[in-house]
């Protein structure tokens, strides 16, 4: 039978047997007088045992041991057990985060450590658009770069701060519309106002350790995306409560 036919048969497809011939996993037929390869049973039952084996997850690199050595399979068969197992636990803990992203109205992109913090996320965009994506593309590089135990620390920091309050949201908005017109002085009140209303609640929130590249990093990122008198806000800001933290 031609390879087309054999394909057919074998529920697989004529590339896949070009390429189990190149990793000899199945021997070359001969040919007929018309130049086509001429398969027969056999080569059938090769490819038979082959997708039956790979449905079962060996790999292909490992064919050869299992088809041409009966008395491998137990060994075989003890592998893909405890391959299985490990995708199951593997699933299995996807699965509850996922519920747990669900049940808290969490962003599936940011690490489920900080699933909670979502709403919050998701309150500021109504808000101010812009600063909230800010916000959680500089969470999600944050977690990423202090690991999942600090990422625990952050998240306990940002429980703090989570409240979008009437004072916060006014102070949010304003933030937000700060631009190339607004004058030095409105911009410098705006950090001292931010710095005021926040420093009681920064004293209450738990140290977070991270490495000397961080502050870099989103440093880089804060400059892509913040203009330059939110960056001066945030400036002042920073200073003024590390002044008052010493």
């Amino acid at each position: 039978m031609r390879s087309s036919e054999l394909a057919a048969l074998a529920g697989v497809t004529v590339r896949a047997l070009r390429h189990y011939h190149q990793i000899g996993l199945l021997d070359e037929p001969g040919r007929s007088v018309n130049g086509y390869r001429d398969y027969d049973v056999r080569h059938l039952v090769r490819i038979l045992r082959i997708a039956r084996l790979t449905g079962l997850g060996v790999p292909l690199a490992g064919l050869p041991a299992v088809l041409d050595d009966p008395g491998a399979a137990e060994a075989v068969l003890d592998e893909l057990d405890q391959r299985a197992a490990a995708e199951i636990e593997l699933l299995t803990d996807r699965r509850a985060v996922i519920a747990g992203l669900r049940s808290q109205g969490g962003m599936p992109d940011l690490p489920p450590e900080l699933a909670s913090y979502g709403p919050t996320l998701n309150a500021a965009a109504d808000i101010a658009p812009d600063l909230a994506r800010f916000e959680r593309d500089q969470i999600v590089l944050l977690a990423h770069l202090i690991g999942k135990s600090a990422t625990a620390d952050l998240a306990c920091a940002l429980a703090e701060l989570a409240v979008l309050t009437p004072a916060i949201t006014a102070l949010l908005r304003r933030f937000a519309a700060l631009g190339p017109d607004t004058p030095g002085e409105a911009t410098d009140q705006l950090a001292e106002e931010l710095a005021a209303h926040y420093r009681p609640m920064l004293e209450h929130v738990p140290d977070v350790e991270i490495g000397a590249e961080v502050p870099c990093l989103l440093g880089e990122h804060t400059e892509y995306i913040l203009n330059e008198q939110q960056r001066r806000a945030s400036r002042i800001f920073q200073e003024r409560v590390e002044r008052a933290g010493r």
